[in-house]
């Protein structure tokens, strides 16, 4: 997402943003949810492979975490930060996230969020206290809410509706973060259902749905 589409965000009235971040070649925390620019950029070049400055060249709307920490700071939202995986540079990225957000001291909650179970715990070892939140696959999800450090679990919404009335689910003392809820029916749905973190497109029809004003 571009900055111009978070500023946006905070036009609709987000209490938070969520990224997805990956690591360039030059070390940089790029917002990229797509291990290459194909779907964005129309090129088969890897994020991984590929300097900052290439990336902005090719999408110039491209920007890093850094710049998205400095708004969501001023603007004092919360923010969700996804680093992806697999990748080649393994847990580097999770580092490089820790650096930057000593560095930064955010005004509001920050939560990272990982499909993988080595990434979270990466950073609990980095710091103990850092939010967390281990995003569920449909079939790996019972093994990772089970050997987790995360402070948070995280299912989609589909696998959310399967899960509504699991015993095991509900009684779970975790936060539950559910992705990505667009449909009016499923915010309700969240809504009812205990969720504490809803990540959605759209955040003025979730606020509306809610009643929020």
């Amino acid at each position: 997402m571009s900055l111009s589409a978070y500023k946006a965000a905070i036009e609709e009235g987000a209490d938070g943003f969520e990224c997805d971040v990956r690591l360039t070649k030059d070390n940089q925390l790029v917002l990229w949810h797509d291990p290459d620019l194909q779907r964005l950029a129309g090129s088969k070049a890897r994020i991984a492979d590929s300097t900052f400055k290439k990336i902005k060249k090719q999408h110039p709307g491209a920007i890093t975490l850094e710049e998205l920490l400095i708004l969501a700071r001023d603007s004092k939202k919360e923010l969700a930060i996804e680093t992806k995986h697999p990748v080649p540079s393994a847990n580097a990225v999770e580092k490089e996230v820790m650096k930057l957000l000593a560095q930064e001291k955010p005004s509001a909650q920050i939560y990272i969020m990982s499909f993988s179970w080595l990434a979270i715990e990466k950073i609990r070892m980095i710091n103990p206290e850092q939010n967390t939140v281990a995003l569920l696959h449909d079939n790996y999800s019972k093994l990772m809410r089970r050997f987790t450090s995360a402070s948070a679990i995280g299912p989609s919404i589909s696998s959310f509706r399967s899960f509504a009335n699991n015993a095991t689910l509900k009684m779970d003392p975790r936060q539950l973060f559910v992705w990505t809820v667009d449909d009016a029916k499923d915010v309700r749905f969240c809504a009812d259902n205990g969720v504490d973190v809803v990540i959605t497109n759209n955040p003025s029809n979730a606020r509306s749905v809610l009643g929020y004003h």
